[in-house]
């Protein structure tokens, strides 16, 4: 099936933008339960595993909700053990993609690398869903400094839901400090935006958080939140 990524359901909009605007100060487990309420197991998050915030607010509402990560071929070994250390604590049900033969000879950092080794493997399980969930907050970025709680995805052509949307960096870090939950083994060596590991850096005092990630090049952005 070819989805209509830019015309939704007649009426979904409209839906939209009224619980957009109702959960704009909600608790993220407000706007969570509505979710799952909502889609069900047409729900899917898709976490970097540096969101496990999102991963523990979201089990707590459904622990059946399947959770997404993406293999891209080129993550830090510390990632991967850290995905298996999340996976056993909360019994994820947990779903992995890998790039297709579409990535050969297409290098981490490479023109394209992120559309074959994220983009394309995260639609084809999407393409199958209503709705997903991300970790997407405002303060990450200027070009995500107006993302909205609840929106029609016209990248992949269905609800995208941003529960943590108006949290702040430290929001998240007490969250993950009161909670006692792990934590990604590289934060501690500064890497405070963890990606792959050809494209990754540690970020130096007084640089933003996502300093590290593609440093040298204009890039921001990897595509899923376009």
């Amino acid at each position: 099936m070819i989805r209509d990524t830019q015309n939704p359901p007649p009426g979904l909009l409209d839906e939209l933008a009224e619980a957009d605007a109702r959960f704009d100060r909600a608790p993220a487990s407000t706007v969570l339960g509505w979710a799952v309420a909502r889609f069900g197991p047409d729900l899917v998050l898709a976490a970097s595993f540096q969101d496990v915030a999102l991963i523990d607010l979201a089990v707590a509402v459904d622990p059946a909700v399947e959770v997404v990560f993406c293999d891209t071929e080129a993550h830090f070994d510390e990632t991967l053990r850290f995905v298996e250390e999340v996976r056993a604590r909360y019994g994820l049900n947990l779903t992995v993609t890998r790039p297709g033969p579409e990535a050969a000879g297409v290098s981490c950092g490479s023109t394209g690398c992120c559309e074959v080794r994220k983009v394309v493997p995260l639609r084809r399980v999407l393409e199958h869903k209503r709705a997903w969930l991300t970790a997407l907050k405002r303060c990450d970025a200027p070009t995500r400094a107006n993302a909205p709680v609840v929106s029609w995805d016209t990248t992949f052509g269905l609800v995208k839901v941003n529960p943590l949307a108006t949290w702040s960096d430290d929001d998240v870090d007490a969250y993950v400090r009161d909670h006692h939950l792990p934590v990604h083994p590289l934060l501690l060596q500064g890497y405070l935006s963890i990606g792959c590991a050809p494209t990754t850096r540690p970020v130096a005092g007084g640089e933003d958080r996502r300093a590290g990630r593609w440093s040298g090049s204009d890039k921001t952005e990897c595509g899923l939140h376009a």
